[in-house]
């Protein structure tokens, strides 16, 4: 079998190997595939892995060969899946692998909101401790989480490992799902809090829009490590310089890497990380496995983990 990687570089670096992919068949890995080289790079592959390289039907039309693609995701929106679907090709993503790693990251994020670590840190290095009169001091006070309400937006593996962190923190927990939960009008003016996990659909599309900002309470947080296009930037970027909420921090946007002109780039209190809570080597070692797995069950005319 003739295996191709279209962007293996993020999974990849150096520090996880494709061992286990190549015992499989021969592959060829490429960091990054500039579009216009897509359809040249995967001809005459029978399997295709990709993270975030588009396959649409025009691209998977000239791709004749093509049997099995492997998204090296939990979101397979790269995909047309109706276009796979009709070309007899199987699908399949990675659905955990990350868990425990986004999850960490999130309160990373809820921490630097509640407590400033980095600028305090700065501070002290700057030389403002040495010359405060004072023992102590601070740009503001820190925000004790136990007793804060939690807002979770879609409630499945991450969503419920978020809970379960914020539990340990004494955190009260509001969760919104598409069937069930707390209503969604209601965890958004009684949240401290909002931690946004659902998938990106075009229901989900821009949730975070002026109206659910404005109900936000004005000292609330919003955090992003789902999909950038939840979330309306320009509406975040006004409601938090009106102060309409208090902060806010992404991990995701809604152009990767991020363009000049994010409005979020010069929004006031507004933490920006590169898309990394899924990045961990332990993370990344999963889902390589799971990958893998994916592909060998294919080989084995057992598809496992198929969407579509």
């Amino acid at each position: 079998m003739k295996i191709v990687v279209l962007d293996g570089y993020t999974l990849n670096p150096g520090d996880n190997p494709w061992d286990e992919l190549q015992s499989l068949g021969d592959v060829t890995v490429y960091d990054r595939t500039p579009h216009d080289q897509i359809i040249a790079r995967s001809a005459g592959a029978e399997i295709v892995l990709t993270n975030k390289t588009p396959l649409d039907a025009d691209i998977l039309a000239s791709l004749p060969k093509l049997r099995f693609i492997g998204v090296l995701a939990t979101g397979y929106n790269v995909v047309d899946i109706p276009a796979a679907v009709a070309q007899n090709i199987v699908v399949t993503n990675v659905p955990e692998y990350g868990t425990d790693s986004v999850a960490q990251h999130v309160f990373s994020l809820v921490l630097e909101l509640s407590n400033a670590v980095g600028e305090h840190n700065a501070a002290v290095h700057d030389g403002e401790w040495q010359r405060c009169p004072d023992f102590s001091f601070w740009h503001s006070p820190p925000i004790e989480l136990a007793g804060k309400s939690l807002g979770i937006v879609g409630f499945g593996r991450i969503g419920q490992r978020v809970a379960e962190i914020g539990k340990a923190f004494g955190m009260q927990i509001l969760s919104n799902t598409r069937t069930n939960g707390t209503p969604i009008e209601e965890l958004r003016s009684n949240a401290d809090i909002v931690s946004l996990h659902c998938p990106l659909t075009e229901q989900t599309r821009s949730i975070i829009d002026p109206d659910f900002l404005k109900s936000m309470k004005p000292t609330s947080f919003l955090i992003n490590t789902a999909r950038g296009p939840l979330v309306d930037e320009a509406a975040l970027a006004d409601a938090l310089d009106k102060r309409t909420i208090a902060g806010a921090a992404v991990d995701v946007v809604d152009s990767e890497p991020i363009r000049p002109d994010n409005p979020l780039l010069r929004a006031r209190n507004c933490i920006i990380t590169p898309h990394l809570a899924w990045a961990s080597v332990a993370a990344r070692r999963r889902l390589m496995t799971i990958a893998v797995d994916n592909v060998r069950a294919f080989l084995d005319g057992r598809p496992i983990n198929t969407v579509g």
